[in-house]
């Protein structure tokens, strides 16, 4: 067994099943509807974050775990005598990071690595997925951060929301641009890029013709895959995540495609009906 746990926070994404074979820790960001915290999936589901969204007409704010938080969730690794490596959501869109790393000055130095993963959601997860399993082919605590760092340049991360109502919610469009977009039916492409979050384009029509945009945009990849896994994550889109999970498991040579769920923190941000396609390339 290796001596190096491995930590990621609650919006990885990644499915519990591998969470659990892994033994990966998870500490949870928080969503705060007015005075209410709650730490996300374990608290409150994405489910009922919807039907929270739908009561109060409005989102959540979403806030990173405390530095306590972490020192709570490493001391029983470091007191088992592992070494920690976390890898958190991008600081770019999140303090996780930051204050991961105020935590590890509170333990012997080198005893905790803390990682920015440059991404969200799967793009973190298929690094903690990779970092878990060099761990237990017996790579140290600074191979496998050297490792990692230099993978997170080679994620590509590509989400098809289904409507821009979040998006207006949240703030990221307006009044006119959300009626017009739901009248036209157009469909927005959010991508990672520099650590952030941003509207790469827009697909207008019916789900299907922004779905298969989704996938040839992956599909240009195939020839050029880093790694044996993709993700194909959705926020209550399974019947549309298992078709494209199908067709990627038959046009291209990876082993793996995992089938994720976004929790609460990123389903805030995109709503129900969003798939996307995560992968790591060497091109």
């Amino acid at each position: 067994m290796s001596n190096i746990r491995v930590f990621s926070d609650s919006t990885c994404d990644l499915p519990p099943e591998l969470r659990e074979q892994y033994q990966i820790g998870i500490i949870p960001l928080y969503v705060t509807f007015g005075e209410e915290a709650f730490r996300d999936g374990e608290d409150i589901t994405t489910l009922q974050l919807y039907q929270k969204v739908d009561v109060v007409g409005s989102l959540p704010k979403t806030a990173s775990p405390s530095p306590g938080d972490f020192i709570k969730a490493f001391t029983p690794a470091i007191e088992a005598g592992h070494d920690v490596v976390f890898i958190g959501i991008s600081s770019e869109l999140s303090s996780a990071c930051q204050n991961a790393k105020i935590a590890a000055d509170e333990f012997p130095e080198g005893r905790v690595v803390v990682i920015d993963s440059r991404n969200l959601s799967t793009g973190i997860g298929l690094l903690v997925l990779q970092a878990v399993r060099a761990a237990e082919a017996g790579h140290n605590l600074q191979a496998i951060e050297q490792m990692i760092l230099e993978a997170r340049e080679r994620i590509e991360v590509e989400f098809i929301i289904d409507t821009l109502d979040y998006l207006h919610k949240g703030g990221r469009c307006s009044s006119l641009q959300n009626f017009i977009g739901s009248l036209l039916k157009i469909r927005p492409v959010v991508k990672v890029v520099d650590g952030k979050m941003i509207l790469a384009s827009k697909v207008r029509g019916k789900r299907e013709k922004a779905f298969d945009q989704l996938l040839q945009n992956a599909l240009k990849y195939k020839d050029h895959l880093d790694g044996a896994t993709i993700s194909v994550t959705h926020s209550f889109a399974e019947e549309e995540a298992v078709k494209i999970r199908e067709i990627l498991l038959r046009e291209t040579k990876v082993r793996e495609v995992l089938l994720a769920e976004t929790g609460c923190v990123i389903a805030s941000h995109c709503g129900p009906q969003t798939v996307g396609i995560v992968l790591a390339c060497n091109a």
